[in-house]
């Protein structure tokens, strides 16, 4: 999760001085609040991949390096295993896509 992005830009500028050649943020929520998205369109990050657990539309037109993924089939289908009774846990290792 990242909010306004401080700590996380801050990492990733240190591990491209420790060597790295591409930083890329996968983050479960995409909160970006007040300087986030300036942060990350001034960082070194190849690309920031957020899920759309929180709308991300507006985030996307201000920065391109934030690309989202779709999580949706994935929490219906836990929800309706969860409401017949099924393993959720099976969703670990079979994505529904």
């Amino acid at each position: 999760m990242a909010d306004t992005c401080g700590t996380i830009c801050h990492a990733a500028e240190k591990v491209m001085e420790a060597g790295a050649t591409r930083v890329y943020a996968i983050l479960t929520h995409g909160i970006f609040s007040g300087p986030a998205i300036s942060r990350i369109n001034n960082a070194c990050f190849e690309a920031v991949v957020v899920t759309n657990t929180i709308p991300q539309e507006e985030h996307m037109k201000d920065c391109p390096k934030v690309r989202c993924i779709d999580v949706s089939m994935m929490f219906a289908e836990a929800v309706r295993r969860t409401h017949n009774g099924e393993s959720v846990s099976y969703l670990f290792s079979n994505v529904p896509y």
